[in-house]
């Protein structure tokens, strides 16, 4: 939560353009009004609070009234969830505070909507793991749609969802080819368009459901190329509209989609355990919907959130029942489409990470390894998943570099490369940055040098 707790701060004192002294200044005058006596204003203060010191209770208090936060939600949500109150918008708790109804879904889904040119306002995640708490409490108990109002415009049926779906199946394995980058605009354009039949059509309540499941699956799609184009705070938005429109919907398979996706942004942006919240909330939905392929992906997925915590009991304890459910998957048409990109390829790719994380770099080989020698149907699919295949290399470089085996690791750090070209992904891109930092610690090296000049050039 660290990173986290320091992009808020320092959007404190973005949005005031203000300095940390001029800004603590402040505080230390709000910190006297209210009784509580004088506060030091150092500008290494708000550098420890950034780093992860806790505030005394009176100067949170200080800051919550300066931000025009109740002193009760301090109390209630503690540091720092209570932040989330300070630095998100009023339009923001549309998002995650107004009622689980459907009006309260259509309000979302039109906001989010209309906010695809916004994707620059904030680059901190917006939901602390309380609120993650509350929107997974309202979108397991929250009812689904009811049935239209007769006369609010000309009649569909079910075709036209089922169209929805179908250029939302597009969608999803366009970003697979040519990144996030062009798809987000393409997935607000179908949410937007969805979002008019929902308000302007009549249907019956199985047809409004369909809409609204493929709502929610725009949503989704929208949510997560906006997170991997590095915009976090608006995909936080449309997962949290995606939930509400799935619940809307009543369709656990986005919803539990959703999730998964969600719990990405988390355990890769410093917030492990509001993955696991998140994870562990979609795999209680899961055994209803059948699919061994989508139990799988959950439980690859609480491997890494669990490995991003450091707790190596419950990762390998998901990664085990990962490959256990694996073996009962049957024909990939027998499960959701949302799940087409999982074989035994890509569990294996997705564990090897998650040993990378627990400082086990030849675990991660060996997983890796497995990902490509699993036979042709399950292997990992490098050519379809360009920009998958760039980061897990990436990420077996690592391994290499971990185990001092400089040349593996700069002949994998080429092919990463190489699966990345064209692929736009602000997720990929930092990853293969972050793989050049590692490697020009060693750049006495010759191949490593040439690497680093290579890839200076081409990417300028």
């Amino acid at each position: 939560m660290t990173n986290t707790v320091a992009r808020q701060l320092s959007y404190l004192l973005a949005r005031r353009r203000s300095t940390a002294e001029a800004y603590l200044l402040r505080v230390a005058q709000r910190h006297k009004a209210l009784g509580y006596g004088s506060l030091a204003a150092g500008k290494s203060k708000f550098s420890r609070w950034k780093a992860g010191t806790i505030p005394e209770l009176p100067t949170q208090l200080a800051i919550a009234d300066l931000e025009g936060v109740a002193h009760e939600e301090v109390l209630r949500l503690g540091w720092p969830g209570w932040l989330t109150l300070a630095v998100a918008d009023q339009d923001d708790r549309l998002y995650f505070d107004s009622p689980w109804t459907t009006t309260g879904t259509v309000n979302a889904l039109e906001k989010v909507g209309a906010q695809v040119d916004d994707r620059n306002r904030r680059d901190f995640l917006v939901t602390s793991t309380t609120a993650l708490s509350a929107v997974i409490a309202g979108w397991a108990s929250a009812p689904p749609a009811q049935a239209a109002l007769a006369g609010r415009g000309r009649r569909v049926n079910a075709a036209v969802p089922r169209a929805f779906q179908q250029r939302l199946a597009v969608l999803r394995r366009l970003d697979d080819q040519v990144g996030s980058g062009q798809v987000y605009t393409s997935a607000v354009s179908e949410l937007r368009m969805i979002t008019s039949v929902i308000k302007e059509c009549t249907y019956t309540e199985d047809v409004g459901r369909q809409l609204y499941a493929a709502a929610a699956e725009a949503s989704r799609s929208a949510g997560w190329t906006a997170y991997d184009s590095g915009h976090h705070a608006q995909a936080e938005r449309h997962f949290a509209t995606a939930l509400r429109a799935a619940a809307s919907g009543d369709d656990p398979v986005v919803g539990v989609n959703t999730l998964a996706f969600w719990a990405i942004q988390h355990y890769s942006t410093g917030n492990p355990r509001g993955a696991v919240a998140l994870v562990e909330a979609a795999q209680a939905k899961v055994p209803a919907i059948g699919s061994a392929r989508m139990t799988a992906m959950l439980h690859a997925r609480a491997c890494r959130a669990y490995a991003h915590a450091g707790d190596h009991r419950s990762a390998d304890r998901q990664a085990n029942a990962a490959l256990d459910a694996y073996a009962n998957v049957g024909p990939v048409h027998d499960d959701p489409d949302c799940v087409y990109w999982l074989n035994l390829g890509e569990v294996y790719q997705l564990l090897g990470s998650s040993s990378l994380n627990l400082n086990r770099p030849r675990q991660a080989l060996t997983h890796f390894d497995a990902a490509t020698a699993a036979c042709t149907s399950e292997a990992y699919d490098g050519e379809s998943f360009p920009r998958g295949a760039a980061i897990y290399l990436a990420r077996r470089a690592d391994a290499h570099l971990a185990l001092h085996d400089l040349e593996g690791a700069v002949a994998t750090a080429h092919q990463a490369v190489e699966h990345m070209g064209g692929v736009t992904s602000a997720r990929g891109s930092s990853t293969l940055s972050d793989l050049r930092t590692k490697l020009a610690a060693h750049r006495s090296v010759p191949a490593i040098s040439d690497f680093l000049a290579y890839t200076a050039a081409t990417s300028n």
